[in-house]
């Protein structure tokens, strides 16, 4: 897994070995505003800051004044404001990191946003804990024998089977979303079959 562009959000901040590989080799560092502090703990410095500047210090703002990007716009979260930030500079494919923790209304609305992001980016969230990959059609994923895998279909109408995991599944649509949760995988890769277009987002655990 390799993406250039890495946002920063205002969550728990990146602790797992790959999270902290992807932020170390990035090219390019979207920061939240409320991310800052958490960032820079970690040794890493941002490419650019933003949001609406309620949650930087007066010292950071004198320290970062040369790549803060005020957004004061109400009607959009930090994040969103940092992924407008990506398609305004043509950064069209970036994982999203410290999405999750802290509060748990927050993870909820940045999962369900993500599937909004997929119609246009190519972009992936990982937390501490594993991967969620949005998809649209037929995907297949490497992974690792025995590694915990759960479905979340959005779109209630979409057939779904899989091929590759413990717990067969076929032409089958899921109309809640805890339906798909709670598989694991069987070898070293695992394939996501849709039979019409849908919305879905795919969680492999770290292992």
């Amino acid at each position: 897994m390799n993406y250039t562009t890495i946002i920063v959000a205002n969550g728990e901040m990146p602790a797992h070995s790959e999270a902290l590989r992807l932020l170390k080799e990035a090219e390019t560092i979207v920061c939240c505003d409320g991310a800052i502090s958490g960032l820079t703990a970690l040794g890493i410095e941002p490419t650019v800051i933003v949001g609406d500047g309620d949650s930087i210090s007066t010292e950071q703002a004198r320290t970062y004044a040369d790549r803060i990007i005020p957004d004061k716009s109400e009607d959009y979260n930090d994040l969103t404001k940092a992924v407008n930030y990506c398609a305004a500079h043509h950064l069209n494919r970036f994982a999203i990191l410290g999405a999750g923790g802290k509060r748990e209304d927050h993870f909820i609305g940045n999962i369900s946003l993500l599937v909004n992001y997929s119609q246009k980016y190519d972009v992936v969230m990982v937390t501490n804990h594993g991967i969620f990959t949005p998809i649209h059609g037929t995907t297949r994923f490497d992974c690792q024998p025995h590694q915990p895998v759960s479905v979340f279909s959005f779109t209630p109408a979409t057939r779904i089977s899989y091929h590759g995991l413990k717990y067969p599944v076929q032409r089958r649509s899921f109309s809640q979303l805890w339906e798909g949760t709670l598989n694991v995988t069987e070898t070293d890769h695992f394939t996501i079959e849709l039979h019409e277009h849908g919305d879905i987002l795919v969680y492999q655990a770290f292992i």
